[in-house]
């Protein structure tokens, strides 16, 4: 007897996805009537590991290929920007293998694809986008999150698409109508804990949808906002200068111990250079302690009002 697999065709990161693996965090499409971008299946990669691995080694890098493994749940291989092959370790938890797929895996594509990842999130201001990059725990997405609270969409949280046009211009795109974000954060929101799924590993950080909070449009990259954390009472914001703007770029972009890995360094300094080229570029600075997010979105937009009057 024959058993069909089932499959789910998702858009995200203004790509078709065709998945063996439900996705419910993506936007599902109905037909096959657009060509699929993206593969997603489940398949035995022990034999392909044994064959590139070496003693502790966590990535496995060649040309067209991207493997890791996750002690307890899987081993990922991601080929040529096309495929992603998901082998599950018996008993492991799915929350934890969709987000190893819809993080690193999609990071490691997207370079594969030659788009560049940027670790943040983004909302749309005035039409254009603006991004919020950062180490984990920054508050990316806190800030992100306060943006929506006055109004404002968002156009992607953790992974950041970059493309450039033909005449130069950075883009955005979208990624999938959802946030991470901490039970700290939810609280300071009013938002229950209750109606949100816990990320697997992590009981208090939530998965939490914005379908009505979501643009689902590509837009220009007006400016990125390096927000981190700083010993100081209250928050504040320097514009970032010079060669300290590729370095940016680079510190966050996403999983950027690839780049050198994939043979991607003139890459990305290539498409870094004509980014920083065409934005505004900030530090925002935080107290370790305290909710300020409120205040940093003040701050953003006064900057932003600042800089159309100028």
């Amino acid at each position: 007897m024959v058993h069909t697999v089932k499959k789910f065709v998702y858009k995200a990161f203004g790509l078709s996805l065709l998945s063996e693996i439900p996705l419910p965090e993506l936007p599902q499409i109905s037909s096959y009537e657009d060509t699929i971008d993206i593969v997603i299946e489940r398949a035995s990669l022990s034999e392909l590991w044994n064959e590139l691995s070496y003693p502790k080694a966590i990535f496995i890098v060649k040309e067209n290929l991207v493997m890791f493994q996750i002690p307890n749940t899987a081993t990922f291989c991601i080929q040529d920007g096309e495929k992603i092959i998901v082998s599950p370790i018996k008993g492991s938890d799915e929350d934890k293998i969709r987000l190893y797929i819809l993080g690193t895996c999609i990071g490691a594509l997207l370079m594969q694809r030659r788009i560049l990842p940027l670790h943040g999130s983004v909302v749309a201001i005035n039409e254009k986008a603006y991004a919020f990059i950062g180490d984990s725990g920054a508050g990316k997405s806190t800030l992100a999150s306060a943006f929506l609270s006055r109004g404002y969409q968002l156009l992607s949280d953790d992974v950041i698409a970059v493309t450039l046009s033909q005449d130069n211009i950075p883009f955005v795109t979208p990624s999938y109508p959802q946030q991470k974000l901490w039970q700290e954060s939810l609280d300071k929101f009013g938002m229950e804990t209750a109606h949100y799924r816990p990320l697997f590993e992590r009981e208090t950080k939530f998965a939490v949808p914005v379908p009505f909070n979501f643009l689902n449009e590509q837009l220009p990259l007006a400016g990125v906002f390096e927000l981190v954390k700083a010993d100081k009472e209250n928050v504040g914001l320097r514009r970032i200068e010079g060669l300290d703007r590729l370095r940016t770029l680079f510190h966050h972009t996403y999983r950027n111990s690839l780049i050198p890995r994939l043979d991607l360094m003139e890459w990305h300094f290539t498409n870094s250079t004509s980014i920083v080229n065409k934005i505004d570029m900030f530090q925002l600075w935080r107290p370790t302690s305290g909710f300020t997010a409120h205040n940093l979105v003040s701050l953003v937009l006064s900057s932003l009002n600042e800089e159309e009057n100028k």
